[in-house]
């Protein structure tokens, strides 16, 4: 099966620009309510992805500076714990399940390294759960 099937386009997803301020991150994560999002550079290639629990961590080694301070720091700069490992468009489905069972999401990828959108693990466990119940 072609896993774009499940894919979600990326102008449906909610990423991070690298040249994000922490502020912008934080607000862009608070008005989607997700925990963590892909973050890209100019040219649309994956770099890798941000959470809460990053900039949390980032946030304490500077002292916890005011919302007005954090304007001034980049999200660049921000270490990253782990990152949602991506796939490439013409992944298996075996590779993309395997890379599914320890992050919400799985990046896909152009073969250029572009980011193309994402692929959830509710939707491949969704698809798995249908096919079972279509075999019973």
């Amino acid at each position: 099966m072609n896993i774009l099937y499940f894919l979600t386009p990326k102008s449906d997803v909610a990423v991070l620009q690298n040249t994000f301020s922490l502020r912008q991150a934080l607000e862009k994560m608070e008005a989607c309510s997700y925990t963590a999002l892909p973050m890209l550079d100019a040219d649309g290639h994956y770099i890798g992805t941000l959470s809460e629990g990053d900039l949390l961590w980032h946030l304490k080694k500077r002292g916890f500076p005011d919302q007005h301070k954090i304007e001034r720091l980049q999200i660049s700069d921000v270490q990253r714990l782990n990152d949602n490992q991506p796939v490439r468009g013409d992944a298996s489905m075996e590779d993309l399940l395997a890379t599914s069972m320890d992050q919400n999401f799985v990046p896909v990828i152009d073969d250029r390294g572009v980011f193309i959108g994402i692929i959830t693990r509710r939707s491949i466990i969704k698809y798995f759960f249908e096919t079972q119940q279509a075999k019973e």
